[in-house]
């Protein structure tokens, strides 16, 4: 048995809704019957619907504390291949702060106040208590995630949790700058008439990754923005079916990181993408 599964279960029976993860931090894809949301969603997502699929759909919406649903047999195929768990903050009534460098932990420092933090593999998480509408960048190097959205499970943390300050809720109240505003979701479509996934083709996955790395190479101006964009094509077409591998991932990361961005822009990029996406 993955050893994550026990934490899971632990996690949900403290009221914390939790889901796995596979490769490259993404939730698993959706089941064929629930494709492109035909089933029309689950109850708890932005967009109310009738699913009452019993395997692990709808990214964060999946996120439960029931735990048959979690040792269920289709959950239990997802857990073999995980590779993380996380957790939606928001249906556990907190918020995190995700802290992605040495800069953006020294504002919070001075502009926050102490909370209970988590170490993560590039900075922290600072966890409140209160929920609250989840937001990508909302300063450099700073993510806020806690309603319709995910986190990783890193640990219980240290230091004593307090409620969620105004100081939070008034970075997601700004507007974005038009400099830092996310390019235009790319539609590529993941599915042929029939609902088989083409994703099953190996050439098919192969040509989509060269494709990408082949935008990334040939830019000459704007790298960031078209890494973004190769990002979101890739996770457009191949984010939900679980195709995609840290092969894959590596690959992509390799390119941009040829291009001149750092390892924490190809995360940022990544991450961004998958949030634009629901994923």
């Amino acid at each position: 048995m993955n050893p994550l599964l026990p934490t899971a279960v632990a996690l949900a029976t403290r009221a914390v809704p939790v889901l796995p993860l596979r490769a490259g931090k993404l939730p698993f894809g959706n089941c064929r019957p629930c494709a492109n949301n035909a089933c029309g969603g689950r109850p708890v997502m932005k967009t109310a619907g009738p699913c009452e699929c019993p395997s692990v759909c709808h990214g964060w919406a999946a996120a439960t504390t029931d735990t048959h649903t979690l040792t269920s047999p289709p959950w239990r195929q997802a857990w073999e291949q995980a590779q993380a768990v996380a957790y939606h903050p928001g249906g556990a009534g907190l918020t995190v702060v995700d802290l992605d460098n040495t800069d953006a932990i020294t504002w919070a420092r001075q502009s926050l106040p102490a909370t209970r933090t988590v170490l993560t593999t590039r900075g922290e998480h600072w966890i409140y208590l209160g929920a609250m509408r989840s937001a990508n960048e909302v300063r450099p190097g700073v993510d806020i995630k806690s309603s319709m959205s995910y986190a990783r499970w890193l640990g219980p943390g240290t230091g004593t949790m307090t409620a969620l300050p105004d100081a939070v809720r008034a970075l997601v109240a700004k507007e974005p700058s038009p400099a830092s505003a996310a390019p235009p979701v790319i539609s590529v479509s993941a599915r042929v008439e029939g609902g088989e996934c083409r994703h099953r083709t190996p050439a098919y996955l192969d040509r989509g990754i060269a494709m990408a790395e082949e935008r990334i190479t040939e830019a000459t101006t704007a790298v960031h923005a078209t890494v973004y964009r190769a990002f979101l094509a890739v996770l457009s077409a191949h984010g939900r079916c679980g195709c995609l591998t840290d092969t894959h991932i590596g690959r992509l990361f390799a390119a941009a990181q040829a291009k001149g961005e750092s390892p924490r822009h190809c995360n940022d990029a990544w991450t961004n993408a998958l949030t634009r996406l629901g994923l």
